[in-house]
């Protein structure tokens, strides 16, 4: 099965509020558990520590454009209520943002899903976005 590519339109992408943990990990084999913030269908906000950034991000700068830092993610999404469905996404840290002395977001473009990944995610966030309007 060929894997999902991701268009590149991000800023105008709905972004819905979630709390689940994703495990992020680099090209030479380090992962870290984080905690999701927010997802869209192109990408997702995690938050985490300075100990984390210092393994993502080594010099802890703000990745600039076309120097982005390559990561493969895991996690889950409930696509059905009583089973969640895992989803495996390769992407980029293209965003840093320092939020209190021991808080930072970053912020991941995917670049390609395995599998199924991409359509749990779109089925996820459309179903978020369906509820938070239903409540409006």
């Amino acid at each position: 099965m060929k894997p999902a590519v991701i268009k590149t339109n991000l800023r105008n992408q709905q972004r819905v509020d979630v709390s689940t943990e994703i495990a992020i990990e680099r090209p030479d084999g380090c992962c870290l558990t984080c905690s999701v913030a927010n997802l869209s269908r192109t990408g997702l906000m995690i938050s985490c520590s300075q100990e984390a950034i210092k393994a993502l991000i080594p010099d802890q700068r703000s990745p600039a454009p076309g120097n982005w830092v390559s990561v493969k993610t895991r996690f889950s999404v409930p696509v059905v209520a009583t089973q969640p469905v895992a989803v495996i996404a390769e992407g980029h840290i293209v965003h840093m943002r320092r939020i209190a002395r021991d808080e930072f977001q970053l912020g991941i473009q995917f670049s390609e899903f395995e599998g199924n990944g991409f359509e749990y995610v779109d089925r996820y966030v459309a179903k978020l976005l369906a509820d938070s309007r239903n409540q409006s």
